[in-house]
């Protein structure tokens, strides 16, 4: 594969990977590993067609635009309002995590007061933010790599201490728990327009980028829920890097928060832009105005509400209403597309309703049980 395919696969991964995959062990250990892998599988599966299909949507576009911009298009000016609503929820929310979880464990690993380090994190994020697709192709590149590698480093440190009684636990009563935080964990949508960028000048590799991109999540997650919930079984922390470190020390200390600082960060880079061109490109409001829209909200809000925010919360609540909406919105885009593109796409899926329509169905009863 070209460099550029690499750096595409990066970007999605980076955008994919951040806070979310920190509360999967724990949700996944009250329901029981085996609901939670359940939801894993089902849960990951659905949302690769769903990034498939926003693929093709875009390729089916002439211009740049960000999920508003293809929602005005092919579902008019009321779909651009609702997926700006839940792009936006969602985005945010993602950054108010990501600022909790940076923040907390630059605090484990530095030592000292989280509220430092919670502005010096915000401060380097924004500068990365405001320099721009440049400055992020870069650091997903490196990021991600070392997101995995962590990831590689974290099981093969657990699985020493794994106690696999802690995988055969199950509970019905939390069935629907693992469902909001797992769909926060996959969701990457909104990086698919800047994998496009990335692959301008190869857009036929668009759709291998996209399946391997998302696949790969899917499997980091498998792999951290199954040696995380083996080692710390019911006592699995809301963060789970938190949990880790109690157990094994200073080294599980440093390589989780490691892991968790890279994965956020990866994150925190490409939401942050894709929401800043949501504000440039189709609402037209000026960069440095956009920029500053995207970064001080959520810094805001965590200043205001930061003793009161709870990490699963914000990821549940994100994930039911912004992924399901988001989703749903998609597929109906999809079919659109299908008949009002301006472009031949380098791809193009069967047009078929039933996936389309069981995916929805999938996030409809999830927004009834995952706010119930």
């Amino acid at each position: 594969m070209k460099k550029e395919v690499y750096k595409a696969i990066a970007i999605l991964i980076g955008t994919i990977i951040g806070a979310g995959v920190l509360g999967i062990p724990y949700v996944v250990a009250k329901s029981g590993f085996l609901i939670g892998l359940l939801n894993l599988i089902v849960i990951g599966l659905a949302i690769l067609m769903v990034n498939l299909f926003l693929g093709e949507i875009v390729l089916r576009t002439k211009g740049n635009h960000q999920l508003t911009g293809y929602a005005e298009k092919y579902l008019g000016k009321f779909g651009k309002i609702i997926i700006s609503f839940t792009m936006t929820l969602g985005i945010y929310g993602a950054l108010v995590a990501y600022l909790i979880v940076g923040s907390e464990s630059l605090s484990i690993i530095f030592s000292g007061s989280t509220l430092y380090y919670l502005i010096g994190y915000f401060i380097v994020m924004s500068i990365l933010v405001f320099i721009g697709l440049k400055a992020i192709e870069k650091s997903e590149f490196l990021m991600s790599g070392l997101v995995l590698f962590i990831v590689l480093i974290i099981s093969l440190i657990g699985f020493t201490k794994m106690d696999f009684n802690n995988l055969r636990t199950v509970d019905f009563s939390y069935l629907f728990y693992p469902y909001g935080v797992i769909l926060f964990a996959y969701l990457g949508m909104a990086a698919i327009p800047e994998v496009k960028e990335e692959l301008v000048n190869n857009k036929k590799e668009m759709k291998k980028a996209l399946i391997i991109g998302s696949l790969i999540p899917l499997i980091v997650y498998i792999l951290f829920a199954f040696v995380v919930v083996g080692v710390t079984g019911k006592n699995t922390t809301e963060i789970a890097t938190l949990g880790l470190s109690n157990i094994f020390g200073w080294q599980a200390a440093l390589f989780g928060n490691l892991f968790a600082l890279f994965a956020v960060s990866t994150g925190f880079l490409t939401l942050g832009l894709a929401l800043k061109e949501m504000y440039n490109y189709d609402y037209k409001l000026n960069k440095n105005l956009s920029w500053f829209l995207v970064c001080f909200l959520p810094f805001i809000f965590l200043l205001v509400f930061r003793d009161i925010t709870s990490f699963r919360n914000i990821l549940n609540i994100t994930g039911v209403l912004a992924g399901g909406i988001e989703g749903i919105l998609v597929i109906c885009m999809f079919f659109k597309a299908k008949k009002l593109g301006d472009r031949k796409p380098e791809y193009s899926l069967n047009k078929n309703y039933l996936i389309g329509v069981l995916i929805i169905l999938m996030f409809i009863l999830g927004i009834i049980f995952g706010l119930s």
